[in-house]
């Protein structure tokens, strides 16, 4: 029989997984080709980095993949906790899948006007490298909308682990704070941009709630219990 401690260390192990690409495409490529404010050095540095900038539009795709069966995992972990939260936070992660994928789109527009293909010979290089910068801003705010969800669907995860049973309760509350730290920058930077790096710069400390809970389900596991157990003796009660 299967046990909840085996299907949280598996949904653990994908977890960590789906992360791996994560720092390298959303945080390493940006911050190592994209120069802020100057088109042509950022133009210049894609173009002698192309293999990179494509590595990292692959890694975005494949960490957005790989989070679907992250949820599922832990759909099919929490589902006797509560089903109807559990649905919740699959629908609420899945809803970014699109998102990102079109995100992706702003890079490579961004890479086919910097290859200056004939078609685009009507524009000189200077006009083909600011319209390039223009979609890469865009693949920025990209990543904004898309955190929303990368957000949200966090809470009802955080409510599910409070109310396991199996797992610590400050984990739950944890992964709760890390949906606001998520969301609350996401909506200062298009409400109130002239805030975004502060409002940034105070989340950072409270994103761990997602590394503390891929920790735990590798290392510790959860209470080993029969995945066919009650609901209420999952909960307690």
């Amino acid at each position: 029989m299967n046990s909840i401690k085996k299907q949280a260390r598996a949904a653990g192990f994908l977890y960590l997984l789906a992360c791996l690409p994560a720092p390298f495409a959303l945080i390493y490529v940006p911050n190592t080709l994209i120069v802020p404010g100057n088109a042509t050095a950022t133009a210049s540095k894609i173009l002698a980095s192309e293999s990179m900038f494509r590595l990292g539009m692959a890694g975005e795709l494949i960490s957005s993949v790989a989070f679907i069966f992250v949820v599922l995992a832990l759909y099919r972990l929490f589902q006797g906790v509560n089903k109807r939260q559990a649905t919740l936070m699959v629908t609420l992660y899945v809803i970014s899948v699109p998102i990102s994928f079109l995100n992706v789109l702003n890079e490579i527009a961004a890479l086919i006007l910097l290859r200056g293909a004939d078609f685009l010979s009507v524009f000189t290089k200077p006009q083909l490298d600011a319209l390039a910068m223009v979609f890469l801003r865009l693949h920025s705010f990209g990543f904004v909308v898309a955190a929303i969800f990368w957000g949200l669907w966090l809470f009802p995860f955080g409510l599910l682990v409070y109310r396991s049973g199996f797992l610590p309760r400050i984990l739950g509350v944890w992964l709760i704070i890390n949906c606001f730290a998520y969301v609350i920058p996401s909506f200062t930077s298009l409400l109130l941009p002239q805030y975004r790096d502060v409002v940034t710069r105070t989340a950072l400390p409270f994103l761990l709630g997602e590394a503390a809970i891929v920790l735990w389900l590798l290392i510790k596991g959860a209470k080993d219990q029969p995945l066919d157990a009650p609901a209420s003796s999952l909960v307690g009660g």
